[in-house]
Order: structure tokens, then sequence, then C-alpha cells
């Protein structure tokens, strides 16, 4: 009793301190306006007696609470929690934040993670309040609204983009969840918002929690960068990272920029922010796959104040943390892709580009390919036709829900592929937050004080390492 009451305290603390390190990883519903908030609302701080708790949103929309319009909730970071978990709890919520529930039905979530349909529903429901139904719901009712906000398409070619089985579904849970008809969740849209004309694309902002350090991971997409489907440009601090996506139901081009925003209205250390971001699609379908795949890249999810306090207790790291507070640890925007150019390098991955990639039908700039699936890739020789062919058959999976540890087993059989390799791979395709790669720089032995963000001291030392070389001070 004693425990829960101290876990209340906690939360109702971070409500009434608008305390935006807590975005996404609980909300807050107030029973006497039926509406539910992110930590950070600037609204007046409900009473504590009226004030109900949720792991997720959709556990909050399922209890029958509305989305607050001043804060909009459904717009937050996810929780850092998913990431770093590898339990199936974990596993499924990345997998549904991918979209496998819309695309594959809950037969299939539960497939991917080796149980059965009834066993997700129970674990789902016993931990966050929702099962994958309501949790694929809630995401996509966020989908709509930002594709009514940000788009002029018809609200039919909406509905279906945004993974609703039919029009009454859509219109039905608009309503429920914003407690607006999509007409008039259009009509609140901001004008900053919106679509461009002329401007092809979806207009995003990219949610953090906390400081974010975008120079090291534009830095780190400038060195990796392959001709054909990535290209970066402008100068540091204002660059703008774009590249194409193979995608499940088509192609995409999204492209970042580097100046990260601040969010106003909170307290000014607990502030979270936003990167600049534009998607263009073939096929509407992919938004939640294409957003979800530049979450992981830019490793917008993750919690820099646990990351931070860990690693700033030792006294070797704590002058670099201190330096780079929110330094991420880049991801993936294809996992499959990823694990390829490990293998190869980036001279081979450039050949492979223009022998294997498929040609996109309207090319952008120097974008006009898309890195090649892995069944295309079966007829190489050697350690990298060895890798297509478990991608391929699906004996190696490294989707968002994939057992880390299972797929580490799988590539450790694979001929060529060392150590370090793998540990590239698991952390990088995989998002594992807590990976040592062996023959880095990275200090004490092992590491184990970092735990369980040894993925994130790696790139301190890293960066430091590359500064100093440079001969330039610490950003």
């Amino acid at each position: 009793m004693g425990r829960m009451g101290t876990e209340e305290d906690t939360r109702y603390e971070a409500v009434r301190s608008r305390d935006a390190r807590f975005d996404g990883e609980f909300f807050f519903a107030v029973r006497t306006t039926g509406i539910y908030c992110r930590p950070s609302c600037p609204a007046v701080t409900p009473k504590r007696q009226n004030v109900r708790y949720y792991a997720t949103a959709a556990a909050a929309q399922s209890s029958g609470f509305r989305a607050c319009r001043r804060c909009r909730p459904d717009a937050v970071p996810g929780s850092a929690a998913w990431n770093v978990r590898a339990d199936v709890v974990g596993r499924a919520m990345r997998l549904i934040g991918d979209g496998v529930v819309d695309r594959e039905g809950v037969g299939g979530l539960a497939g991917r993670l080796g149980y059965s349909a009834r066993q997700v529903q129970r674990q789902l429901t016993a931990e966050l309040g929702a099962g994958p139904v309501a949790l694929a719901r809630a995401q996509r009712a966020h989908t709509a609204r930002l594709l009514l906000q940000t788009t002029p398409l018809p609200v039919t070619e909406i509905a279906f983009a945004a993974g609703f089985a039919s029009v009454r579904q859509f219109n039905d849970t608009i309503r429920e969840v914003y407690a607006r008809t999509p007409t008039e969740l259009r009509a609140d849209a901001p004008e900053r918002g919106r679509a461009v004309a002329g401007v092809a694309g979806i207009p995003l902002r990219l949610a953090h929690r906390g400081p974010y350090r975008a120079g090291p991971v534009f830095d780190h997409l400038a060195r990796e960068r392959v001709d054909g489907i990535e290209e970066l440009t402008g100068e540091p601090g204002t660059r703008v990272f774009r590249r194409t996506l193979r995608l499940p139901y088509g192609t995409g081009i999204v492209s970042v920029d580097e100046a990260a925003h601040e969010q106003s209205g909170t307290l000014a250390e607990h502030r979270g922010g936003w990167l600049d971001a534009r998607i263009h699609l073939t096929d509407l379908r992919d938004l939640t796959t294409a957003v979800g795949r530049l979450r992981r890249l830019f490793d917008l999810d993750a919690d820099p104040y646990a990351i931070d306090e860990r690693l700033g207790a030792d006294p070797g790291l704590a002058p670099l943390v201190a330096a780079r507070p929110g330094l991420r640890s880049p991801g993936a925007a294809d996992a499959e892709e990823c694990a390829v150019r490990a293998v190869v390098g980036p001279q081979e991955a450039a050949r492979l580009v223009e022998r294997y990639g498929k040609r996109l039908d309207a090319p952008c700039g120097g974008l006009d390919r898309v890195f090649p699936a892995p069944d295309e890739l079966v007829g190489e020789g050697g350690t990298l036709g060895a890798l297509a062919r478990v991608l391929a058959d699906g004996t190696l999976r490294l989707d968002p829900g994939a057992d880390r540890d299972d797929a580490e087993d799988v590539l450790r059989t694979l001929p060529g592929i060392d150590a370090r390799t793998v540990a590239l791979i698991r952390m990088r395709a995989l998002g594992d937050p807590d990976v040592t790669v062996p023959g880095d720089p990275v200090g004490p032995a092992g590491g184990d004080a970092w735990r369980p963000w040894r993925s994130y001291a790696r790139q301190h030392l890293l960066v430091e390492s590359s500064w100093k070389e440079s001969g330039k001070h610490r950003e």
C-alpha cells in the first residue's frame, strides 16, 4: 500500500509541476471533466481525488476519457521502457507501434511474438490496461488526426489510410477519442501544421522528451551516407537529412531538419521538444510505419534524464555527459538494410544500391532508389549471401518485436560475421540500448556500472574522441 502511495505521490507531483519528463511515461485523466492529458498539460491542476492514472493513452480512452485539446496527449514521445524491455510486452508495443496489428491483425502480432492471441491480450491488458486492439485503435486515431490536420485529403481516404476498416468505425472513433467530428477536428488545425501547396509530403513534428543533441546524430548520418538513397544538405546546425524508405505498401521519401525546437509552457529544465520532418509516401497506409522508422533512427523515444543520471554518476563519463546532455544512440531506418550495411561497409553498400536498388517512380533530387530487399541479394556469395538468405526466409528476424538474443544467436552462426559486427547490428538494427562493441575505446572493462545504457556510454566516448581528433572544442 505504501509503495502504491509513493508512486501516486510521484505522479501527482509530476502533474502539479507540469513536468515534461514524464510525458509518454504515463497519462492522467480527470474524473470530473472526462478528459485525459499528458503530465505537462498547462491546464489548471485538478484536485488529487479526481485524478486517475493510466500507462497508455489507449487505457484512458478505453475507460471513457477523451483527449485534451490543449496538450494533445496522443502526440507525446513513446515510453522509453518499450525500447529497453526485451519481454513480450516491450516487444509487442514496438510491433504495434510499427503498425503490425493494422497489417496482420492480433493473430499476426501473436505469431511474431511466439504466443497465442489470448496470452498476448492477457499480458498487455494486465500491465497496460488495454489489449492490442485498443492500443492499435489509439494509434490509428492519432494517425487520422495527423492526416486530417496536415493534408487536404478527403475524409474517406484518410479513414482507410489510417488503418480503419470502415468510414463508420473511423467517425465513431474520432468522436469518442477527440469529442469532435472529423470535419471539426480538421477545422481545429493550426495554420503552421498544414501542408503547403506545391510542397510534397506530410509535415510532422517528431516529439522527444528532454534535451536532444542533434549534431552528433547528423554527423553520424553524414559519415554513413550512401548516394541514391540518402543525402545531407546544409551547414552544421541547419542541415537537412533526406532518405528513401522501402515500406510495406510502397515507398517513401522522408526529410528531417537538424535544428531542434523546444516546447514552451513547461519548466525550462524539464522541456522536451521536436524535430521538424516531412514524409512523402506513395501509399498513405505506410505513415505509421514511416514515423516509427524515423523515431528509431533518431532515437526519439529515449529517456535522457535516466540515461544522463546513470552515466553521469561515473567520474570518467561525468564531464562528457555534462558537455552533451541528451546525446542519443542512433538506430536504423530499416533494420534489414542496417544489417547488410554493417556487413559489407559503405562502398559495397553503394554498389548494391546501384546494381539492385529499385528505382523510384518519381526521383527527388539525388534520391532515386530504395535499398534492395534481402530476397534481391540472395544470389550474392559469401557472408552477404548467407545473411540475405536468413533474412529472406525469416530465420533471422530484425523487426521491432524481434527477440534480440535469438537474433544474435542466428547472426553468430553465419560465416564471416565477427563479434563486433554482431554487436553493431544488435545496437543499431535492434535498438538495444545496452551494448558494448568489441574493439571500441569504451573505457573500463565491461562498463557494468553503465548498465542498462552502455550503448549511450559508447556514443559519449566516440563523440568525444572524434572531437579531440578534429582539434575542436566540445560542442
